[in-house]
């Protein structure tokens, strides 16, 4: 696998190193970038030129990752020639958070199935149901298939996000990648580190991925107690007070965030399901863990791939952990890459949700505010 990264930045345009020879062979560009930045077709004409043959993959971030660096209003691109792997993607359009099961199911479908070995799934971050969609995913991949990826975002304003895979970036939409062989090594972790706080709660009144009651008590009105001055900003403050979200005793909790509030309704909207009977539990920033938490994410990899340094590690990273962090948010980046060594080439995002299992052999799952990590090597 041979990879090359650039950047582009209002105050230094494109930099990072381009070699013509390797363009040509590059099968592969991943593109991480501001919203405002995919909506010039520009930037991504720029980048089609640099690397005509390539699929172009990608989507809106709230925050572009280049190995440590954390970028705002960039783009970020890492093209890719492999070896001995081959890849195919496609994207459909989501019609309605209600039919994310059904997308879920319908992307799964649209690459071919031989071989295949992990997918890797980028999602508008505002209009899907993010639970559903990896539930239709895993039912419809084979056996053994993988999953790991994120919804994408749109800084901290929650009002359009874009996916695109060979295309002009567009809103409801969902990518997906495909990977075959056994030639090709995927590792994966995810991890939080939020600290619980106040009583845990019964979730009485939900709807999929809408709350309106804990504990016989209007949910919203309950929260915004609890944020006390920060209330105001809702949703984007509520990305500093997640909830976690259990189903059963002894479980490990579900993190849960705010995509919106409906202040008629009394309901607040959550990236994934907040099913009625589960225990619902606020959550605060400890700045400590939460980089802990990416150590952890990283040797969870680290693990899957033999102690082997891998060649490509994708971070995607929730959007709340960045508003918390703030000036330090580069010390979790920084954390992943002291775990998997300085010939790791770093790329990522800030999202609205990551996907991943917590564990090897886990089930996949949509999770909020953590730090998931993908790796890849080839063997």
């Amino acid at each position: 696998m041979k990879i090359e990264q650039k950047a582009w930045t209002r105050a230094k345009g494109w930099s990072g190193h381009s070699r013509p020879a390797f363009q040509e062979k590059t099968q592969l560009v991943i593109v991480f970038a501001a919203t405002e930045c995919l909506k010039k077709k520009t930037f991504l004409e720029d980048v089609r030129k640099m690397h005509p043959e390539a699929h172009l993959f990608g989507c809106s971030t709230a925050g572009e990752i280049c190995g440590t660096s954390v970028l705002d209003d960039s783009i970020v691109t890492t093209a890719i020639h492999f070896e001995k792997t081959e890849i195919a993607g496609a994207r459909i359009t989501l019609n309605g958070v209600s039919s994310s099961f059904d997308a879920g199911s319908m992307l799964a479908q649209s690459i071919k199935r031989e071989d295949l070995r992990h997918v890797f799934v980028l999602s508008d971050g505002l209009g899907v149901n993010g639970s559903d969609l990896v539930n239709g995913l895993a039912q419809a991949l084979p056996e053994g298939v993988t999953i790991t990826g994120g919804l994408a975002g749109n800084g901290d304003r929650f009002e359009e996000t874009y996916v695109f895979w060979d295309d002009l970036p567009s809103q409801n939409t969902l990518a997906i990648l495909g990977f075959y062989g056994d030639h090709l090594k995927i590792g994966y972790g995810s991890m939080g580190g939020w600290d619980p706080f106040g009583p845990e709660r019964v979730i009485t009144k939900s709807k999929e991925n809408l709350l309106y009651e804990l504990d016989g008590q209007c949910a919203l009105e309950t929260y915004k107690k609890y944020l006390g001055a920060h209330a105001a900003g809702l949703p984007a403050t509520g990305l500093l007070f997640p909830l976690s979200i259990r189903t059963k005793n002894g479980e490990t909790g579900i993190v849960r965030t705010i995509l919106s509030v409906n202040e008629k309704e009394k309901s607040m909207t959550f990236a994934g399901d907040v099913p009625e009977g589960a225990y619902a539990r606020f959550m605060k920033a400890n700045f400590e863990r939460l980089i802990d938490g990416s150590s952890g994410a990283a040797l969870r990899c680290h693990e899957m791939m033999n102690a082997k340094a891998p060649d490509l590690a994708i971070l995607i990273s929730c959007v709340g952990r960045k508003l918390v962090l703030k000036q330090r948010i580069e010390e979790e980046v920084e954390a992943v890459r002291d775990v998997l060594g300085g010939d790791a080439t770093l790329t990522g995002f800030y999202s609205y949700g990551e996907i991943s299992p917590f564990v090897k052999g886990a089930p996949c799952a949509l999770h909020n505010q953590t730090m998931t990590i993908t790796t890849l090597t080839e063997i």
